[in-house]
């Protein structure tokens, strides 16, 4: 059995892991900000934001084909406890917890009856030190509770193979016999392997610059298209008092403009500037979706772009055989 490393130890261990998995929820949820680039960062249209649901896409596709149906030889009658922890809510909860965050925790305590009571909580508030052999904690630490204001932990829970301890803000920390001999709070792994035991995010680092990219190109096409509605316009020969008297907005706004000669017959020479093309913006955003579309195994189709010549079931069926097949692993 490997050294118990303490509370201390398990605590800067989350904080260190809630930066990485926060992000990925920030992508999931859509409530992350696209870094601008330089050329655009500092200009008065820096306040737009747009956002892609693509992330989401990307994790409900794959957590959409993982559905349990439950134990082949259910010895221990572990359908009956499931079945009182609300099942339809418990599965998805963990897997999409899971998806996002590369590892996701089932906390296993007791309710009043003393019947198993299961809760999952993500990895932004859960850790622990995995066993490569058995692939279940050695230690653990979870925030069960924080204040709603401050977001500061209220009760927190220290799980060892034989006592689960609760530490609430202001009490006296209360231990709890654990008979199992594993720690009470177990975890679900998204793709573990030997450098990364608890797992890598469905959320990857290419998906995510992938998709701030596809926003950033969005945002520039909704620049582009108030020129391309209201495309800039010149006159060449008004004289100063001419121009100070000019009403800009009703020229730009008016169907039927009229302007006079001059004093000596000469008349204004009038333009219009070439409008903005909202093609390479299309092209740019299309290039980004399937990028994006590859690196999850997902298709165009699932991104919004329909094809003109819709492919059959069966070419359908193989394009997801990569989605599938991750799935099935």
């Amino acid at each position: 059995m490997s050294e118990i490393q303490g509370l201390g130890y398990m605590r800067n261990l989350l904080a260190k892991k809630q930066g990485r998995v926060s992000l990925r929820y920030k992508h999931y949820e859509m409530k992350n900000r696209p870094r601008d680039l330089l050329l655009t960062a500092n200009t008065k249209v820096g306040f737009l934001n747009s956002m892609l649901g693509w992330i989401p896409k990307a994790v409900d596709s794959l957590a959409d084909r993982l559905v349990f149906k439950g134990w082949k030889n259910d010895n221990f009658n572990l359908s009956q406890i499931f079945q009182m922890n609300n099942p339809d809510i418990f599965f998805d909860s963990a897997i999409i917890s899971a998806l996002i965050g590369g590892c996701s925790f089932v906390y296993v305590g007791l309710d009043e009856e003393d019947f198993p009571r299961l809760e999952v909580i993500d990895g932004r508030d859960a850790t622990g030190i995995i066993d490569p052999v058995t692939n279940l904690l050695t230690e653990g630490y979870a925030v069960l509770e924080r204040d709603p204001k401050t977001d500061v932990p209220v009760l927190e829970a220290y799980f060892l193979p034989d006592t689960t301890t609760y530490i609430r803000k202001g009490a006296e920390p209360e231990t709890l016999l654990n008979p199992t001999g594993i720690p009470l709070l177990v975890p679900i792994i998204y793709r573990p392997d030997a450098k990364r035991p608890m797992g890598h995010s469905r959320i990857s680092r290419a998906s995510m610059s992938l998709l701030q990219g596809a926003c950033r190109t969005v945002k520039r096409s909704e620049v582009s298209a108030e020129f391309y509605s209201f495309p800039q316009k010149y006159i060449i020969g008004l004289s100063q008092e001419e121009d100070e008297a000019f009403e800009k907005w009703k020229a730009t706004m008016s169907t039927f403009l009229t302007i006079t000669k001059d004093e000596d017959g000469d008349s204004p020479t009038v333009g219009q500037f070439t409008q903005q093309n909202m093609t390479p913006f299309t092209e740019q955003l299309r290039t980004f979706a399937a990028l994006f579309a590859g690196e999850n195994g997902l298709t165009l189709d699932d991104l919004g772009f329909v094809s003109d010549n819709p492919s059959s079931a069966e070419a359908i069926k193989a394009s997801h055989e990569s989605l599938r097949l991750t799935a099935r692993k």
